[in-house]
């Protein structure tokens, strides 16, 4: 009996190390986290800041002339900030309904081996290269995006004819990339609703359709809007893809105008910029890291103002 209390104690001493031991791992892991975001959050600052008020705040959100490398530089953002606004917007709209319905699909419609079948396509796309998108829209896309634009304005002397390289071209590529992410992360939200839910919704004679959008989505709700976040954020920090297809030209963001997003408008000049120029590209990224912020922000609130509302 000695012997076994003694193996007993000298087990909760081992515990007791054990958890010491990982509860000094894990807060450091956090602290490292927290750690980060305020480094990055403190370069952001320092080296975007200062073109700031070189320049002129005004003169760099609000103006709409990009020209670095005139006599006289004009470095004007504001079309580049509603470009990113605009793109992102329609490819979320464009790709979240597709990815919603299609994480319905899988979880809830579809018979087992047409989902396990569809299922490795569409994670498959999470692994493809953003430069491949790149090439596929330029190979595939920009054509079809030309003849239409042919079509459109066939005998208009005004209009800059883009060979297909124009803000719907960078919309479809970006909404086909946010795919993945918002399929398998609202799948997998949809596969954690308790069974019980969806049983005690069909027993009272609700439909299958009826018990998924009433019940099923509601209860998911939480995941899916973690996936529409991440989706968002793929949106707007891709670069190499939309630079390849939508002309990285800074013009007013209308659908067959090449334009520039705040991504492209960083990889496009970063290379060989200098002095005032290369400061207010980092600007550039201070924006767009302002910008990602304040969606994530917005975003969060909106839901939790909605699970307020549900309790």
């Amino acid at each position: 009996m000695g012997k076994e209390q003694l193996s007993i104690v000298a087990n909760r001493k081992n515990k007791s190390v054990v958890e010491k031991a990982a509860e000094v791992i894990f807060t450091g892991c956090g602290l490292l986290a927290v750690l980060a975001v305020i480094s990055i959050t403190g370069y952001m600052v320092i080296s975007g800041a200062p073109a700031l008020f070189q320049v002129g705040i005004t003169d760099i959100l609000f103006g709409t002339v990009w020209a670095p490398a005139a006599e006289v530089p004009s470095f004007g953002i504001l079309y580049v900030i509603l470009t990113s606004i605009v793109g992102t917007f329609m490819a979320i709209l464009i790709g979240v309904p597709i990815g919603l319905f299609t994480a319905i699909f899988l979880a809830e419609v579809a018979p087992p081996k047409l989902a396990a079948t569809v299922r490795p396509a569409v994670e498959l796309l999470a692994g493809i290269p953003s430069v491949i998108y790149g090439l596929l829209g330029i190979l595939l896309l920009n054509p079809l995006m030309y003849k239409l634009e042919r079509m459109i304005f066939a005998g208009s002397p005004d209009h800059q004819f883009t060979g297909g390289a124009n803000l719907i071209s960078a919309v479809l590529v970006l909404a086909l990339m946010i795919l993945p992410t918002v399929v398998n992360i609202s799948e997998s939200a949809l596969r954690a609703v308790p069974a019980h839910l969806k049983s005690a919704s069909l027993a009272l004679g609700a439909t299958q359709m009826q018990t998924i959008f009433h019940v099923i989505l509601p209860a998911a709700k939480s995941g899916i809007m973690a996936a529409i976040v991440l989706g968002c954020g793929r949106a707007i920090g891709e670069a190499m893809a939309i630079t390849l297809v939508s002309g990285s030209s800074v013009n007013f963001p209308l659908p067959f105008n090449s334009v520039r997003f705040l991504t492209t408008a960083i990889v496009a000049e970063m290379s060989y910029a200098e002095g005032l120029h290369r400061q207010v590209l980092f600007t550039i990224g201070l924006v767009l890291f302002a910008f990602i912020m304040f969606i994530n922000v917005v975003l969060t609130r909106i839901f939790r103002k909605g699970e307020a509302t549900n309790d």
